[in-house]
């Protein structure tokens, strides 16, 4: 295979430019109280995390990190693998006056760059596990990283939006991609998700898919009990191109009619306490 994380990383460097104005940061400088919209979504089913040491991995540039410390967690912790990125959230971090860890180093490399159960949640966002290519081995890392009675908190875009190709001029959505975990599928992209005008240096990248229940065999294997799964009609950008902006929710879903595909999920596992 391809080397698919310097590609994937050579991708999302480029990428950093375009989303420093697209991700609007300068609300976040300007009310304290600002959330990230997509915590704003998990923010019921996530809680307060007051008083937990949080990781936040893939955390690119840091706004839900930043999110999670206003959320409460009492020490917050961000890994990504691009150092551009890590500058921007370190960054905004200074300038809210936020206490966050911001580290670099691969996904699978992170209990070595962190240290082991060092954290009561481990939180995941949306686009990150696409971009790795063993849901076995991240959920190892996963596990490795939380204390005994910690949990996991995923939210990601599901197996089955990821397999859908464009939508046709007839309005039907195929499946183009694999919906399992497989060999990476390459693409070249000149823009990112947020609206720029100069295409990307670096258009190329490796994507990978993961089944529902592929994910949820690996935390199982990983020694993780599943205490939540939601399957979710919607996804904060408008990832098909087509899909209607909803008010109620800040998200996008399919039109009305054909609001038949899961768009997202979110998962919740802990890690069972140490016997006495």
């Amino acid at each position: 295979m391809e080397d698919y994380g310097a590609v994937n990383r050579a991708n999302w460097n480029s990428r950093v430019p375009h989303h420093v104005h697209g991700y609007d940061l300068e609300v976040f400088r300007e009310d304290p109280a600002h959330l990230w919209h997509v915590m704003r979504f998990d923010h019921e089913r996530l809680g307060s995390g007051a008083g937990h040491d949080v990781v936040h991995l893939q955390c690119h540039l840091g706004t839900d990190t930043l999110s999670l410390s206003r959320l409460g967690a009492r020490r917050v912790t961000g890994l990504d693998f691009s150092a551009p990125a890590l500058e921007v959230a370190a960054r905004l971090a200074h300038d809210c006056d936020a206490n966050i860890e911001y580290v670099l180093s691969e996904l699978y490399g992170a209990v070595d760059a962190l240290g082991p159960e060092r954290f009561d949640l481990v939180y995941t966002g949306l686009g990150a596990l696409c971009w790795l290519p063993d849901i076995h081995q991240w959920a190892q890392v996963v596990a490795q990283l939380l204390r005994p009675g910690g949990r996991l908190f995923l939210r990601e875009g599901h197996p089955v939006l990821w397999s859908l190709g464009d939508p046709r001029e007839d309005g039907l959505l195929v499946e183009q991609y694999p919906n399992f975990e497989a060999p990476g599928v390459p693409f070249v992209e000149d823009h990112s998700y947020v609206a720029h005008d100069e295409p990307l240096v670096s258009p190329r990248s490796i994507s990978f898919n993961h089944g529902i229940g592929e994910l949820v065999t690996a935390l199982m294997d990983a020694g993780l009990t599943l205490t939540s799964l939601q399957e979710h009609r919607s996804i904060p950008w408008n990832a098909l191109g087509n899909l209607k902006y909803d008010d109620g929710t800040g998200e996008f879903r399919l039109s009305s009619g054909s609001n038949t595909v899961p768009l997202s999920y979110t998962l919740q596992a802990s890690k069972c306490r140490s016997a006495l």
